[in-house]
């Protein structure tokens, strides 16, 4: 790299970025806004028309009995853990020792909850069986983060995820799933969101990620559970008195891309080729991608990366990144999920940009 400029500024310059939906500006709002007349009446507090309807439209979607939206994921799964723990009489919840909980949320649950978490498994390895079996029966609840983002995106197999299932209702265990990026699985599982959620007593979904909205989540579960959600939201903050933004992006990007996951899943796979026949030096984790997602890994530095990366963006407008992040063991890593961008990268181009990326590669290992 000539050192001119960085990583992130010839992402942000170049025509044909590989990731994503699109820049994340006012536009996505006004492109959802444009569907409505502009005369449908605000919710207030979590009541009225418009909230109400996408509220049922999601409890079919999801196959569950009620359902209630919320500003953020962070706040809707701190709740229903809360509510699994109170039922129970429990103060224990399991999960990943990546999840979302653990690594991106201040101890929230800790210190606005009270409840004690338990880090089941191994940090670069999904949750098996074995170790649901080891849960003491002291635990109200274990959360499934499907897919496990932090390790690439990987997934456990469904017959796995049955028994899993299976064990935690004979044993009175609750089970939470952490459906962030639920809608980007159901094409490598070739099963229904409903189906999927029929094995979970709550569930949380997305509407920003896979699907672009502006921002919300459902929780969705039994009628008690999302009544009892609801006064939680008052206490959290969260019955704003009117949520109608999110909740109509939620709907305008769900009715436009939920049909497109298939699209992507294949779209991943393809790319995810790229990556693994390009040098020893680079691949894939999963080296199977199971939804959009997947994890680049590299033996190189951080640095040395990133100076390719942006040598390749700036020779041939392809951007297959923005950022890179150093691993423990001295190589580098980063994020690949593909949206709506993917399809409009012309081909030839893109192989171009492999082609120089191995070079490159070759070259430094030489």
């Amino acid at each position: 790299m000539n050192g001119s400029i960085t990583l992130a500024e010839a992402f942000k310059n170049c025509k044909h970025p590989v990731v994503g939906h699109g820049k994340r500006n006012v536009r996505v709002l006004l492109d959802a806004l444009a569907g409505t007349d502009g005369n449908e009446e605000s919710d207030m507090y979590g009541k009225g028309e418009t909230i109400e309807r996408f509220q049922a439209k999601m409890a079919a979607y999801l196959g569950k009995p009620d359902a209630v939206f919320f500003p953020s994921g962070t706040m809707a799964q701190q709740i229903a853990l809360r509510i699994h723990c109170d039922e129970t009489g429990k103060r224990k919840v399991a999960y990943h020792p990546l999840s979302h909980l653990e690594i991106h949320e201040e101890d929230g649950l800790k210190e606005l909850h009270r409840i004690e978490t338990v880090r089941l498994a191994d940090r670069d390895r999904l949750i098996r069986l074995d170790d649901v079996r080891l849960l003491d029966e002291d635990v109200a609840c274990l959360l499934l983060e499907l897919p496990q983002r932090e390790i690439g995106g990987q997934l456990p197999p469904y017959a796995e995820l049955e028994e899993m299932s299976a064990y935690c209702r004979g044993r009175g265990i609750r089970l939470h799933l952490d459906g962030a990026r639920l809608f980007e699985i159901l094409p490598y599982y070739d099963k229904s969101a409903a189906q999927i959620c029929a094995l979970f007593d709550s569930v949380y979904v997305s509407f920003y990620k896979g699907l672009g909205g502006v921002a919300g989540a459902i929780l969705t579960g039994e009628p008690t559970l999302t009544a009892r959600s609801k006064v939680w939201k008052r206490r959290h903050g969260g019955d704003l008195i009117s949520l109608y933004p999110y909740v109509i992006s939620s709907d305008y990007y769900f009715d436009r891309r939920i049909g497109k996951m298939a699209q992507y899943y294949a779209e991943a796979k393809s790319l995810a080729e790229m990556y693994n026949d390009c040098a020893h030096t680079i691949r894939t984790v999963p080296k199977a991608p199971v939804s959009n997602l997947f994890h680049v890994h590299s033996d190189l530095p951080k640095e040395v990366l990133e100076s390719m990366l942006a040598d390749v963006c700036e020779a041939t407008d392809i951007g297959l990144a923005s950022w890179v992040k150093a691993l423990d063991d001295g190589g580098s890593a980063y994020e690949v999920s593909i949206g709506d961008r993917y399809a409009a990268v012309p081909i030839e181009r893109l192989r171009e940009a492999f082609a120089m990326l191995r070079e490159k590669l070759l070259a430094y290992s030489a």
